[in-house]
């Protein structure tokens, strides 16, 4: 009783047990046996953990994510930390916010991409680093992964003393677990390089986000490619259509050319024979007009002649 007054208690929001409040979660006030029952997933959306309030709703999309989807439709990749959250334009509630309050955004020190905002605050570095919000989580639990397993090495060795102390007249059981201790705490370090390296987990949860997001990416690449092929098979379906049109033109415009050729020919034969009929009129017809002007003359030239050689009369 003295314990349970000197601490406060606080109640889970499940089973409204009282729990100190270092024994809740921080986001759901839940206690560790509503934890066990009702798993802590991430969002397929903003990848943020939140814990499952029922075992018939298994869904890995948060509430916040949920009423979005219903009011927006489904999200697009953020421009920035390529989370598939951005519901309104191309940018994510998350980076939109940090853009608004620690200005545009810089190269994060993990992921080398830019999608981390400097607070300009040391304290909010992660192990000194700059690092943008996914990986600034996966390193949290990776560190808290490795805290936990250190913790439970040294558990381990407190035990493995507790139990040499007591069992000091055996000596051949105590050499075979000294031998026995000295296998385990040489796996040690093994262990230690596994957790201390958990995105290096084929199971674990930062993998199938990876894997969710290459899909993703994966298939509207895809479909990007489709459209461009439909577009390729449109432009040349256009330009066969374009190149044979031009080739029904070019050979109409060489028939015209040709029938007008024929024409003119025959047009031009036409006048030639036209000017040589005319020629020849003309040719006639001075032919004519000179001996009539020859027979003009030569008649004057009688009617002289007869006037002078008549006799005169006295």
């Amino acid at each position: 009783m003295s314990s349970a007054t000197s601490t406060a208690l606080f109640a889970c929001s499940r089973c409204f047990s009282r729990h100190p409040f270092e024994e809740l979660s921080p986001g759901e006030q839940l206690c560790k046996e509503c934890r066990g029952s009702f798993p802590v997933v991430k969002c397929t959306y903003c990848r943020s953990e939140f814990q499952q309030t029922s075992k018939s709703n298994t869904s890995s999309i948060c509430k916040k994510c949920e009423a979005n989807v219903k009011a927006y439709g489904k999200p697009t990749a953020c421009e920035y930390c390529n989370i598939i959250a951005a519901f309104i334009g191309n940018k994510c509630q998350r980076c939109a916010n940090s853009e608004r309050k620690y200005g545009s955004a810089v190269t994060c020190e993990q992921c080398k991409q830019r999608c981390a905002f400097d607070r300009h605050d040391d304290s909010k570095k992660v192990d000194g680093k700059l690092l943008c919000w996914l990986c600034t989580q996966s390193l949290k639990r990776a560190l808290a992964r490795t805290k936990q397993h250190l913790s439970s090495v040294d558990k381990h060795k407190h035990r493995s003393h507790k139990s040499k102390n007591s069992h000091k007249e055996k000596r051949k059981s105590d050499s075979m677990k000294g031998n026995g201790n000295d296998i385990s705490m040489g796996d040690v370090p093994l262990e230690k390089k596994s957790k201390l390296n958990p995105l290096q987990d084929p199971n674990s949860s930062d993998h199938v986000v990876a894997m969710t997001q290459l899909k993703e990416t994966i298939a509207s690449l895809q479909k990007k490619v489709q459209q461009k092929e439909m577009e390729l098979l449109s432009k040349d379906k256009l330009i066969t259509e374009l190149k044979a049109q031009h080739h029904n033109d070019t050979t109409d415009l060489r028939i015209e050319m040709k029938n007008k050729e024929r024409l003119n020919e025959t047009k031009f034969s036409l006048m030639n024979s036209k000017i040589q009929n005319l020629l020849k009129e003309v040719a006639t017809l001075s032919k004519s007009a000179k001996r009539n002007n020859k027979n003009v003359k030569s008649l004057t030239n009688d009617n002289s002649g007869s006037g002078t050689d008549s006799p005169s009369t006295n």
